[in-house]
């Protein structure tokens, strides 16, 4: 969709897209000076493959003071961004045929990744009704003998839900009963998070040394492009992943280490405002999103997405007499007919609903709604 967007803007056409899921902001400045002065300092040359020491030393600091995680320096490895830390992890812990428990909606890589580690993916499936959200009951009915991996988000890509520490908990309460299961949980949107203090499956000691923590720097400092993203696990689990990256990427750019230190020692000022923004955005596209008939949606607890279910529109006709038949091809509708960028729901396992991001300006997010509401009205 962003790729069809692009070719329409190119024609002449006015796009706003809400696909993509990038920050709208700039790079904080103090980010970018150490970047600066990381050039004229020349660290231009290769960088350990798990990582600066310093950067490493940074992020147990962070996840010590933050989250109340202790791990050594031995257990992090930074890599090109959460997706390589994503994969590395999966790969370095699925055999084929194992399989992989996936709570959908999920961000569109996870069975991707899984696919090309030989794994099989298992999906739990979660609605609207219940936030997105799994039960244990459900956890616990998917597992088989074959399971290896349980993956998931939260805050989450593409739905914005956020599990509480207690639901966490009981979530963990199943995993304790099967001590061959590893977790990975990705919380790359950490910071943006509505609700209060954000909760890491990782706190609870008796599943501890089997979650795969992933983290990065993408989202909350708006450095989508620096591509830098760290794993936090095991030592066992760890040195595993420094080895397979030793023989694919090595360390990643060495620029981009130094700025991720700047970043983490800078503090939480400039994520801190970013999410006043996001927090903004979110009532806005919410309270437009609910004066439209037939669109379903709740209201997220992070990130920076809506998943609204638009079920109710399948089997409507356009203009043209074409059909309406599922998320796709209403995504596709309201990019030709309303100029507004989205993403069906079918890429995230969930074909009811369509993803918006609400990374992009006040006015922008006004007038992509507004444009929505008129193209829906015209399905017959």
């Amino acid at each position: 969709m962003t790729k069809l967007g692009r070719e329409l803007a190119a024609q002449g056409a006015d796009i706003i897209s809400l696909s993509v899921g990038e920050p709208d902001f700039n790079t904080p400045d103090h980010i970018k000076e150490a970047a600066k002065k990381a050039l004229d300092e020349n660290y231009t040359r290769y960088s350990p493959v798990p990582g600066y020491p310093e950067l490493r030393k940074a992020i147990v600091k962070k996840l010590k003071e933050e989250n109340n995680l202790d791990y050594d320096i031995s257990q992090i490895v930074v890599s090109t961004g959460a997706k390589q830390s994503l994969s590395n992890a999966i790969l370095c812990t699925i055999n084929p045929g194992d399989e992989v428990i996936i709570p959908t909606p999920y961000w569109v890589s996870y069975s991707e990744m899984v696919k090309l580690a030989g794994g099989i993916s298992v999906f739990i499936n979660s609605g609207i009704e219940s936030d997105f959200k799994i039960s244990p009951e459900e956890l616990e009915a998917a597992i088989t003998p074959r399971t290896k991996l349980f993956m998931f988000s939260t805050p989450c890509n593409p739905t914005g839900t956020v599990y509480s520490k207690d639901e966490l908990a009981a979530l963990a309460e199943v995993f304790e009963k099967y001590p061959e299961i590893y977790i990975i949980s990705d919380e790359i949107y950490e910071h943006i998070n509505f609700v209060g203090k954000h909760e890491s499956i990782a706190q609870f000691d008796s599943i501890k040394d089997r979650v795969i923590l992933i983290n990065g720097f993408s989202k909350s400092y708006a450095m989508t492009g620096w591509r830098l993203g760290y794993l936090a696990a095991s030592k066992e689990i760890a040195a595993a992943n420094d080895k397979l990256q030793g023989q694919t990427t090595s360390g990643t750019c060495s620029i981009a280490q130094r700025a991720g230190i700047a970043a983490y020692e800078g503090g939480l000022e400039s994520v801190n405002k970013m999410k006043e923004a996001f927090a903004r955005r979110r009532q806005l596209v919410y309270d437009a999103l609910s004066e439209i008939d037939g669109v379903k949606a709740n209201l997220p607890e992070g990130a920076f997405y809506f998943f609204p279910d638009v079920s109710s529109f399948f089997g409507k006709k356009d203009s043209q007499g074409n059909t309406i038949e599922n998320s796709s091809d209403l995504a596709l509708y309201l990019l030709n007919e309303a100029y507004v960028a989205t993403v069906g729901g079918d890429s995230f396992g969930n074909n009811d609903c369509i993803r918006l991001s609400y990374a992009a300006s006040d006015e922008k997010l006004k007038e992509a709604l507004r444009r929505i509401k008129l193209a829906l009205e015209k399905l017959a």
